[in-house]
């Protein structure tokens, strides 16, 4: 199972709530344990705090849904429509019926019975570390002897089955209404394949009963996780006094309503209908067409490429979204077809989700990565390559492409440089590789790039040549296409340079960000993404372009501009974000209202207050409504702080703790709320409670630090800022405070040694060149300090603080 809570942002990341595969599978648990710790804070970015003054505090963007207008009172809305059912569906429309009783969507959940489940239940065994676990049938049950809750050996039943192929996952009834997901799946290929055997998602870890993933533990849990995506018109219902839910659908699979939306109105409208039907007439639900074969086609038989003449169907496209995005929920149940944004909160295209260039890293469920595409851009639906009801290829191989690619050009040795009919001359595999999840099941990247191996090894980033030729390294793949083009390909325009700089080089990536941010060439997504990168070296200078992008057309693009502002003062927020707090799409005005939140009402203009009003509700809803994540806790935390509410955000960050006491965010939120507080001694007990469970994260380290210098105990704080630095050795904050430790103590010589180290491992961190500069220009080294002033002027030519240092430092350094 996986995670699909959105984390955009700084190289954090987000989790939340698991869709269906495109494959039919249950979704991806990602498999390295540090990539796993961070979305278990599903949804939260990292902001750094300045220096000794305070904690880490950890905050999320927020996208989201439309509103519909309020019916007059001259036309009283109808009632609203209800879930019939499949089966209602079949009388009319038995073929797509058909189809879609053959699909992954259909067999996306099933109740366990001698039909549904594929595993092997003759007594076979499984054994991951220390634990063995038995699968058996007991009076016509399918049974598990397994390590519970408590380490020791259970038995189980089997409730559900989840997902058919390539593997096939099992749900077991807990108290509380929960449903938990077994970690150990039954691989459904064929013994050919390597198939038909059970085996452990995470094979080489050990996952105890105390791991926070451990199959009985919360981030295994279905109605958390997985539920809205593999059953039709679900409510969680869950409750957070008692911690336990009340879970329902109207279909235990993704049925026909769950694309379509409820369709009492259109079998009422059916049954009176009569051919030939009036173009646009309403019939009652919401009606999703591919319209390929009107839509495309060659402007001359020649042509390389079809075109587009009409407008996509958004709704459509949408509708995949909701369940095909990394993203997080805005809202329960939104319209059919609405925007992502009206619903959900997308993921950003950034570590480690994401790798530098864009490729899907971790599980990321197709859409975000599709987004990317030129092919999105000129309006290509799922459903132009995706039969939507048996989830099949339109058709299968090259044929698909060539639709709309001329085989001609493209589907010959000149352009791919491989054997017709061999594996390398299949668009698929150059364009859109595969990566594995869930140990056997391979995703192919939706992001459909032309391969860059010439940039592999900078960016360190997968190269589709290397994955077939796994004997070659990239730089063979890269001359290889320099025989069969030249070496203008490596010319071509690219992101990935410029988002590896954003995530990785500091202030010295702000003018290549905003250069994207600001490309109208370039896919929403991407440009979003660089403006999240941005985000934390933005000046005033900004200001221009960021009101341009506020007022865009794209609502990814206005919620990440509209988070952009943050770090301005609040007259500047409330000139450029209040009129987005009226916006049409939720996600947008959610993401106003929390920039706007720690702004008094007098400063709010009076005809934009009660619409702050009603998007602050909204986004605390969309918080409540995902109450059982402890990540919303941290950001309905970090909303009441914003507001001056502290003993409601200590409240919050306590039920954080209280859901998942191995998460770092909770701990490190909860202790700068006590210091907010003026309660550092609560603090304190809080920080070191979490180190002892985990006595290697670098951050609680980092925070006592900082506690213990507010308490004058500077000998102490430095050995937390020396431990920090040691299990974080490339966190340039960490070794630049424990640098500024070192200074105060009167060990000049020793700070200066670990800030030069720090330089030239991150030569535009800008703290630790203001650090050298100062502790030199202290000790009266004018000339050493200036030559890291020169440094900063390289990456600031125009601050004006910057200049005048600059002078002050070679006026003395004359003398």
């Amino acid at each position: 199972m996986s995670p699909k809570q959105n984390r955009p942002g700084k190289p954090a990341a987000a989790a939340a709530p698991s869709p269906t595969s495109s494959s039919g599978a249950p979704p991806t648990l990602p498999q390295p344990r540090a990539i796993r710790r961070l979305w278990l804070a599903a949804g939260l970015i990292v902001a750094l705090l300045a220096a000794a003054a305070g904690l880490y505090v950890l905050v999320a963007p927020n996208p989201a849904p439309t509103p519909v207008a309020a019916p007059s009172a001259a036309q009283p809305a109808p009632a609203a429509a209800t879930f019939v059912g499949a089966a209602a569906c079949k009388t009319c429309h038995e073929k797509e019926y058909q189809a879609w009783h053959g699909s992954h969507h259909r067999q996306s959940m099933q109740e366990a019975t001698a039909d549904t489940v594929l595993g092997d239940f003759n007594n076979a065994r499984l054994r991951h570390f220390n634990v063995e676990s038995t699968f058996f049938k007991r009076d016509g049950k399918f049974m598990v002897r397994t390590d519970g809750p408590d380490g020791k050996l259970t038995d189980y039943e089997i409730a559900r089955t989840f997902g058919v192929w390539p593997l096939q996952q099992y749900l077991i009834a807990f108290p509380g209404g929960r449903y938990q997901m077994l970690g150990i799946a039954w691989d459904a290929r064929t013994k050919a394949e390597g198939g038909q055997r059970w085996f452990h998602l995470t094979p080489d870890e050990k996952m105890d009963h105390k791991d926070p993933l451990h199959w009985t533990g919360r981030y295994q849990n279905w109605n958390l996780q997985c539920a809205a995506c593999h059953s039709t018109h679900l409510k969680k219902g869950y409750d957070a006094a008692s911690d336990s839910y009340k879970t329902t659908f109207s279909e235990i699979n993704v049925a026909c309503e769950a694309c379509h939306g409820p369709a009492s109105r259109h079998t009422d409208w059916a049954k009176q209908a009569r051919a030939p039907y009036a173009p646009g007439a309403d019939k009652g639900l919401v009606v999703l067409k591919s319209r390929w074969k009107e839509a495309w086609s060659f402007a001359t038989p020649g042509a390389p490429s079809a075109q587009r003449d009409r407008p996509a169907d958004e709704a459509a496209a949408n509708t995949c979204a909701a369940c095909h995005a990394r993203r997080s929920t805005l809202v329960e149940h939104g319209a059919t077809g609405a925007p992502l944004l009206d619903t959900h909160r997308p993921a950003l295209l950034t570590p480690p989700t994401y790798f530098a260039d864009g490729q899907q890293r971790d599980e990321v469920f197709v859409w975000n990565s599709y987004l990317q595409t030129r092919m999105h851009q000129k309006g290509v639906t799922c459903m132009d390559c995706h039969d939507a009801h048996s989830l099949k290829l339109q058709i299968d191989g090259n044929t698909l492409c060539a639709r709309c690619h001329n085989a001609a050009v493209f589907d010959a040795p000149k352009h791919h440089g491989h054997k017709a009919g061999s594996k390398g001359a299949q668009c698929v595999e150059c364009h859109m590789p595969e990566r594995n999840y869930m140990v056997v099941d391979a995703r192919r990247d939706h992001a459909i790039r032309v391969p860059r191996p010439d940039l592999s090894d900078k960016l360190g980033t997968p190269d589709a040549c290397t994955r077939c030729h796994a004997d070659r390294k990239p730089q063979w793949a890269a001359a290889a296409m320099d025989g069969w083009y030249g070496t203008g390909w490596r010319a071509r325009p690219q992101t990935g340079s410029t988002l590896h700089a954003g995530a990785t080089q500091g202030v010295s990536a702000l003018p290549s960000l905003m250069a994207l941010a600001e490309d109208p060439a370039l896919a929403p997504i991407v440009r979003a993404t660089a403006l999240t990168l941005a985000q934390p070296h933005l000046q005033a200078l900004a200001l221009p372009a960021l009101r341009k992008l506020l007022a865009h057309t794209d609502p990814l693009l206005r919620a990440s501009a509209t988070g952009s502002l943050e770090p301005f003062d609040a007259p500047t927020r409330v000139a450029a974000a209040a009129p987005l707090l009226a916006d049409p799409v939720r996600g947008v005005r959610v993401e106003a209202a929390r920039v706007l939140a720690d702004v008094p009402d007098e400063q709010i203009p009076m005809e934009w207050r009660n619409a702050r009003a009603k998007a602050l509700q909204e986004y605390v809803d969309s918080l409540t409504e995902d109450a059982d994540w402890p990540s919303s806790n941290i950001n309905l935390g970090n909303l009441r702080l914003r507001q001056g509410r502290v003993d409601e955000a200590i409240t919050a960050f306590q039920r954080a703790v209280l859901l998942d006491a191995q998460l770092p965010a909770a701990y490190l939120n909860l202790a700068d709320a006590y210091r907010q507080a003026r309660r550092d001694t609560d603090g304190e007990k809080t920080l070191r409670e979490a180190i002892a469970r985990m006595p290697r994260n670098a951050d609680l380290h980092h925070a006592l630090g900082l506690l213990l210098v507010r308490k004058g105990d500077k000998p102490v704080a430095l050995q937390s800022f020396a431990q920090a630095s040691r299990l974080a050795p490339d966190n340039a904050r960490y070794a630049y405070v424990q640098a500024i430790a070192l200074n105060s103590l009167g060990k000049r010589a020793e700070a200066l040694a670990l800030l030069r180290a720090t330089q030239a491992r991150h030569p535009d961190d800008l703290d630790t060149l203001n650090a050298l500069v100062s502790i030199q220009a202290e000790a009266g080294d004018a000339r050493g300090a200036l030559v890291y002033a020169e440094k900063m002027a390289v990456l600031m030519p125009d601050d004006p603080s910057v200049r005048r240092l600059l002078a002050d430092l070679k006026a003395r350094a004359a003398r």
